[in-house]
């Protein structure tokens, strides 16, 4: 299983997606990315979540995100790109973590 740090900024993103990019690639079919750890981030996370979602298509491989912070859902869905990270049923559904709302 994958997973996302703690902290996913515009500081963490490119040695972010360059590790979980190697990993994605490592990974001998669908992979399972856990976000449980992510407390601390801004739209560089969802930019790396994206690409992830690229890179696994481009291999044939499907990408499931798990325990994808509300917060971060949100700032999806405003952004409009939700359905891209698989949020909804399907292979590469993202499950939103039980935390309160909050603001994006």
């Amino acid at each position: 299983m994958l997973q996302l740090p703690a902290t996913l900024t515009h500081a963490q993103a490119s040695a972010c997606l360059r590790d979980l990019g190697q990993a994605l690639a490592a990974e001998p079919g669908a992979a399972v990315l856990d976000a449980t750890a992510l407390t601390s981030f801004d739209s560089s996370a969802l930019a790396v979540l994206l690409e992830l979602q690229r890179i696994g298509a481009r291999a044939g491989k499907a990408l499931a995100v798990q325990g994808l912070p509300a917060r971060l859902l949100a700032l999806a869905t405003l952004y409009g790109v939700e359905s891209l990270l698989g949020a909804g049923a399907g292979a590469g559904a993202a499950t939103a973590s039980a935390e309160p709302s909050a603001k994006a």
